[in-house]
């Protein structure tokens, strides 16, 4: 039978010996999310061939949302999210 190396660490941990644990990663606050949601800005107004300064038209973003590429899904999605945000407190 094959030595796996789960079985390894196994007798090692029963004998006391050093194996090393896998560190659990920190989870990033839900709080500032929107500090790092937008990677490319702009990338979208490019993609829709919108001229810069202008706004992007909500049947742009409706159609951009049902785009087969998931990113431009994304992002429409994502430019839609922040116009209800900005409705909010104005």
């Amino acid at each position: 039978m094959p030595i796996s190396r789960a079985m390894i660490n196994k007798e090692l941990r029963n004998k006391g010996g050093a194996v090393k644990k896998k560190k659990k990663k920190k989870k990033k606050s839900k709080k500032n999310w929107i500090q790092g949601a937008v990677k490319r800005p702009g990338a979208l107004r490019k993609k829709l061939g919108v001229a810069k300064g202008k706004k992007i038209s909500e049947s742009q973003l409706n159609k951009a949302a049902k785009s087969k590429n998931p990113t431009t899904r994304r992002q429409a999605n994502l430019a839609k999210t922040f116009k209800k945000m900005n409705r909010r407190r104005g």
